[in-house]
């Protein structure tokens, strides 16, 4: 089974939907005790940082994630706020402490002074940088949807498998023993989103 986390932020309807079509068993659920019986825990979200561990601490998710999938290393997929979540700061509206999971930082796009837009929405492509299961057997060509302002600055560089180009180098994805995430919405990319989630589905620690 898998839990879509709902903390009140993100588009969680979309998240499920994609997974109802690969044939997932899906729960959308702030109770904790659909964390702890999930087999697989995604957390989507869209919003700002500090409003993201707010609603967390608020509901106890923080507490019981944490359980899940630190301690008992179930299998986790962050999606945009929910990558960045995993950090150990986010610098959006002031500096908010995250989950810790990931070491680094959440800080602004920087544009290198190219005449760029922010937030950076819509479709760009991957640079895979490491071999890693999320990615496997997609296409190298394939672009995923992208719709953000801040990215996760990773201390420990293997920890990033993907990274993208919007000025400057941007995480994609991360993979961290048993913890997924994408800064894209592979519920928004179509086959090469559907192919990740079946990815991450067969995926077991």
């Amino acid at each position: 089974m898998v839990t879509i986390v709902n903390y009140g932020l993100g588009n969680l309807f979309s998240v499920a939907k994609a997974f109802e079509m690969i044939g997932a068993d899906v729960t959308v659920s702030s109770n904790p005790k659909d964390i702890e019986s999930a087999d697989h825990i995604v957390m989507p979200g869209v919003g700002a940082f500090g409003n993201g561990m707010m609603f967390l601490k608020e509901k106890g998710l923080d507490t019981v994630l944490t359980e899940q999938v630190i301690e008992k290393k179930k299998p986790f997929l962050g999606i945009c706020l929910g990558l960045q979540l995993l950090a150990e700061i986010g610098e959006e509206h002031g500096a908010h402490e995250g989950l810790g999971w990931i070491e680094g930082k959440v800080r602004t796009i920087d544009t290198k002074g190219e005449d760029l837009k922010i937030p950076h929405v819509g479709w760009n492509n991957l640079v895979v940088t490491q071999d890693n299961p999320l990615l496997t057997d997609i296409n190298s060509n394939a672009d995923f949807y992208f719709v953000h302002s801040y990215q996760l600055e990773c201390t420990n560089p293997n920890d990033r498998i993907a990274t993208t180009t919007y000025g400057e180098t941007i995480t994609a994805a991360i993979w961290h023993e048993n913890i997924f995430a994408t800064q894209f919405h592979p519920e928004k990319s179509q086959d090469a989103g559907l192919k990740l989630l079946e990815n991450f589905l067969s995926y077991t620690h």
